[in-house]
């Protein structure tokens, strides 16, 4: 264990460390689910955490940096693993991908993290605007860079519907920056992503979860949806095996179907940004008979 955490801290990114407090002790059965959890430090991430840890199932959860790790105090003295990195950089998302590959195959991932639409245009490390970066093209990495496990759900949010089916200018480098479109735009792009990957890849059960307009920070405290409900249809659909969370390629909320923006279920759309998100990252989702 304690080479293996050698190992993963090597791979980390310099500026970023990873904490690994529990992993499976020889012998034990591994007769539960490994979850991985993108931003997992609070809300809806963290309550699903709790769900899944207090439901038996092995977490492993994400913290943006050094500082956000100590939000994690309880679940790692519960069991949880912790990985560590900034989803607006590309390098710190490849470095977390590494680090959770080190830990063994998921069984599920929630691509849980995100944020909304900034008042101005606020840039990651690659110079894309960070909703961009977290919302869109960090699931698109994630997805491909992590051992493919056998679920991935995506969070979106019903304002995908009003996302631009427009690929022209991703980095709103040309056009006024608009927060709230940035948002939408973002929101439809990982909804298509989802949709792309239960199409592309038939071996891997992919969902896309509206959590509703809860009071988590990113809500704020006027929101009007259940909290309580926010999470429960992401730990469903990461474990459950009710035909209806195993039949792949639907958007949910509250467990139950959600509108979904035409655009999103086109597939001349998914190609198109599939192709988009390659040429932004550098990287090309394997196809399936790549996935082994």
């Amino acid at each position: 264990m304690v080479d293996l955490l050698s190992k993963v801290k090597s791979l980390a990114h310099p500026l970023v460390n990873v904490w690994l407090p529990y992993m499976s002790r020889p012998g034990e059965a591994d007769t539960m689910a490994r979850i991985l959890i993108t931003g997992s430090a609070q809300g809806l991430g963290k309550a699903a955490a709790v769900r899944l840890i207090d439901d038996g199932h092995h977490v492993v959860a994400h913290a943006r940096d050094h500082e956000r790790m100590a939000a994690l105090s309880d679940l790692t003295r519960r069991g949880a693993a912790v990985v560590v990195g900034d989803l607006a950089s590309q390098e710190q998302t490849r470095s977390l991908a590494d680090q959770v590959n080190q830990l063994g195959r998921m069984d599920a991932i929630i691509h849980n993290a995100g944020v909304y639409g900034d008042t101005q245009r606020t840039s990651g490390p690659e110079g894309h605007p960070r909703v961009l970066a977290v919302n869109t093209l960090a699931p698109y990495l994630l997805t491909g860079l992590i051992e493919t496990p056998d679920r991935l759900i995506y969070l979106t949010s019903d304002m995908h519907v009003s996302g631009g089916d427009s690929l022209d200018d991703l980095d709103w480098s040309t056009r006024p920056w608009n927060g709230t479109q940035a948002y939408c735009d973002s929101k439809l792009f990982v909804t298509a992503l989802a949709l792309a990957v239960a199409r592309r890849w038939p071996a891997v059960i992919s969902h896309a979860v509206d959590p509703g307009w809860v009071p988590t920070r990113m809500g704020g405290a006027s929101a009007t949806d259940d909290l309580e409900q926010g999470h429960l249809t992401q730990t469903w659909l990461a474990i459950s095996s009710e035909p209806q969370a195993t039949r792949s390629g639907q958007v949910w909320h509250h467990r139950r179907p959600a509108p979904v923006a035409p655009t999103a279920q086109d597939p001349d759309f998914q190609d198109r940004l599939l192709r988009r998100l390659a040429g932004l990252t550098g990287y090309e989702l394997p196809t399936p008979a790549s996935l082994g």
